[in-house]
C-alpha cells in the first residue's frame, strides 16, 4: 500500500525528524539548565540572563570557571563534587536556591558535566582538593586566641571588630566585576556561603572566595605568620560569634510582663540581654513600584516588655553604617545606581537616613483579619510608629496606602523614641502607653490578646528610601499576663492520673492472666 503525503505534511514531518535528532544530540544537561538555570545564568552561561539585573551579585559566570565555594586551592578549578554541592544547597545569602530537592540526582550530575562544558578551562583538568584535616575541639583558650589572631591578621578591617561588616574597609569593596560587594556579616552563620559550620569557615579561609575580597590564608601560613592550627582557633572564633542555632521564626512575639520595677527607657539597658528575642526575616519590597530586590536589612530581632501600663518593644538588627554617613555615600550610589529598574524612577538620594516602621491595625480586628501588609488601605487604615535615624523623635501615623502615612499632631504625640548604632548594630526602642486619649486614632493594646503586628526597614547607605526598602509579612505581638499556677499544677496532675491510670490497666492485665493459668485452676 502506497501512502502519499502533501508538500506541508512532508515538511511536517521531517521537521519533527530533525528536532528528534538535534534534542538527541544536545549535552546532557543542558535541557535542564535551558529550564532552570538560563533565566539568571543565560543561555550562554555568561552570567547575563534575563532576571541577572536583580541580583547583587550578580549570578556566576560559568565561562570564566571562577569559583568562590570549593575544596581546592586559591584560583585552581572546583571538583565535581564541589560544583554539585553548590547546586544541591544553594548559596545562602544570595538568590541561588538550593535544587536538591527538585531535580533528581541524575539531572543534577548532568548539570555539573553541562555547566563544566561552558568553560574551555575545565578541558583536559583535574582538580585536586585539598586535605583540610579534621578541626579540633573547641574552648575558652581557643575561641580567646581566635580573637586575638582575628585582630592580628586583621579580619576586622571588613568584617568589624564585633563582626557585623562594618570594617573601615567595608565602603570600598568590589567583586573582580566591578561590582560593589558587602563584607560578610559574621553574625549570621546560617546566610554564610558555602556553610556555617567550624569546618565550613576554616575551608574559606584556606580556600579563599576567588571573585570576592576574600583572600587565602595559606599565603600568611607558608610565611610562617600563622599555624594551620591557628587558623583552626580564628575559625572557631568566628563560629563563635553567631547563635549556636538558626533562628527559628514564630508567628507570635511574646511580651513579657515586668511586675516589680519600671520599663527599660534605653535600648542598651542591660536588662534586655534577660529577655526572649524573636527573629522576623525581611524581604525586598517587590510589590509597589519603585521595587526593591537588594534588601540591606533582611532580618530584625524583637523583644517586648509590658507592665500592664505601657509597652516597650526593642528592635535591632545589623547595620554596617549610621546613615547617612559620607565614608558610604560613593558605595549607596553605585549599590542605587546598579540595583534600581530603570523605568520605576526611586526618590533615593545620598543623605538618605536609616528607617524603621512597627505596623498594627489602626483597630483591633475580629478573627484573622488584617490590614494589607503594606501599611493598610482605605477600608482597613494602619497605625505606624515610625523612627528615622535623621530625627531625635518618632512619629506616629495612620495610613491607607504604602507611604501614604499622615503625621498625628504633635501636641497628642504618645510615642517615645531612643535609639543607638555601635559596631555596625541599631537598637531602637519604642515606649507608648497600652491605652491613649485618642482611641479613634491610636491603637489600643490590650493584654493577653494576639495583636498583628509588620515592619519595614530602609539602610539609606544602601541605596534605599521610599517605596525600596525591606518588608515582613504580620506576625503577632501578645503582652502576656502572668503564669497562673495551673500551668504548672495541670501538666503535672495529667502525667500523675496517666501514671496511675497505666499502672491500675497493667495490674488488672496481670490479676486476669493469673485467674487463667494452669497453676491457678
Amino acid at each position: 500500500m502506497r501512502v502519499s503525503l502533501s508538500i506541508p505534511a512532508a515538511a511536517a514531518v521531517v521537521m519533527a525528524v530533525a528536532s528528534a535528532s538535534l534534542h538527541a544530540q544536545e549535552p546532557a544537561g543542558k535541557a535542564v539548565y535551558d529550564r532552570w538555570c538560563a533565566g539568571c545564568h543565560g543561555v550562554d552561561g555568561a552570567g547575563a540572563g534575563p532576571g541577572a539585573g536583580t541580583m547583587l551579585p550578580r549570578p556566576r559566570d560559568f565561562t570564566r570557571a571562577l569559583y568562590q565555594v570549593r575544596t581546592t586551592a586559591s584560583g585552581e578549578l572546583p571538583t565535581d563534587a564541589d560544583i554539585l554541592h553548590v547546586i544541591d544547597v544553594g548559596m545562602p545569602g544570595t538568590a541561588m536556591p538550593g535544587w536538591e530537592d527538585v531535580l533528581t540526582r541524575q539531572e543534577r550530575n548532568d548539570l555539573v558535566q553541562y555547566l563544566k562544558s561552558l568553560s574551555r578551562f575545565f578541558e583536559g583538568a583535574s582538580p585536586t582538593p585539598l586535605d583540610f584535616g579534621s578541626a579540633p575541639g573547641a574552648g575558652d583558650e581557643r575561641i580567646a586566641e581566635g580573637q586575638q589572631l582575628y585582630q592580628q591578621i586583621e579580619c576586622w578591617r571588613c568584617h568589624g571588630q564585633a563582626g557585623r561588616g562594618d570594617g573601615e574597609s567595608a565602603s570600598t569593596l568590589d567583586d573582580d566585576t566591578g561590582q560593589p560587594i558587602a563584607a560578610r556579616d559574621l553574625t549570621r552563620n546560617w546566610l554564610f556561603n558555602g556553610g556555617g559550620t567550624v569546618e565550613d569557615i576554616y575551608r574559606r579561609m584556606m580556600t579563599g572566595m576567588d571573585g570576592t575580597p576574600m583572600p587565602t590564608f595559606t599565603d600568611i601560613i607558608d610565611a610562617g605568620i600563622i599555624t594551620a592550627d591557628q587558623l583552626w582557633s580564628v575559625a572557631h572564633y568566628v563560629r563563635s560569634l553567631s547563635p549556636e542555632d538558626a533562628p527559628a521564626t514564630r508567628e507570635v512575639l511574646a511580651a513579657g510582663l515586668l511586675s516589680e520595677g519600671e520599663l527599660p527607657s534605653s535600648p542598651d539597658d542591660e536588662r534586655w540581654t534577660g529577655v526572649e528575642r524573636f527573629y522576623v526575616p525581611m524581604v525586598g519590597q517587590i510589590i509597589s513600584k519603585p521595587r526593591w530586590f537588594n534588601p540591606r536589612v533582611d532580618g530584625i530581632w524583637v523583644q517586648a516588655l509590658h507592665d500592664r501600663q505601657e509597652l516597650a518593644l526593642l528592635v535591632s538588627w545589623t547595620d554596617p553604617s549610621r546613615s547617612p554617613d559620607p565614608a558610604w555615600t560613593e558605595y549607596a550610589t553605585r549599590v542605587h545606581d546598579t540595583m534600581e529598574p530603570k523605568d520605576e524612577g526611586g526618590d533615593w538620594a545620598p543623605g538618605a537616613p536609616d528607617q524603621l516602621v512597627v505596623q498594627f491595625p489602626q483597630q483591633l480586628p475580629r478573627g484573622m483579619e488584617r490590614p494589607y501588609f503594606l501599611q493598610g488601605d482605605a477600608r482597613r487604615p494602619a497605625y505606624l510608629w515610625q523612627w528615622r535615624s535623621d530625627r531625635q523623635e518618632g512619629d506616629e501615623l495612620v495610613a491607607a496606602g504604602f507611604l501614604a502615612g499622615q503625621p498625628q499632631d504633635a501636641a497628642n504625640r504618645q510615642l517615645a523614641v531612643s535609639a543607638s548604632w555601635s559596631e555596625g548594630e541599631w537598637k531602637v526602642l519604642f515606649r507608648r502607653a497600652l491605652a491613649t486619649p485618642d482611641s479613634a486614632a491610636d491603637f489600643q493594646f490590650p493584654v493577653a490578646q494576639a495583636v498583628p503586628v509588620a515592619f519595614q526597614a530602609w539602610d539609606g547607605d544602601n541605596g534605599e528610601s521610599g517605596g525600596q526598602g525591606s518588608v515582613s509579612t504580620w506576625y503577632f505581638i501578645q503582652l502576656q499576663e502572668s503564669v497562673p499556677v495551673t500551668v504548672y499544677v495541670a501538666p503535672a496532675l495529667a502525667m500523675i492520673l496517666t501514671a496511675g491510670l497505666g499502672l491500675l490497666v497493667v495490674v488488672r492485665a496481670q490479676k486476669r492472666e493469673e485467674e487463667g493459668s494452669p497453676e491457678s485452676a
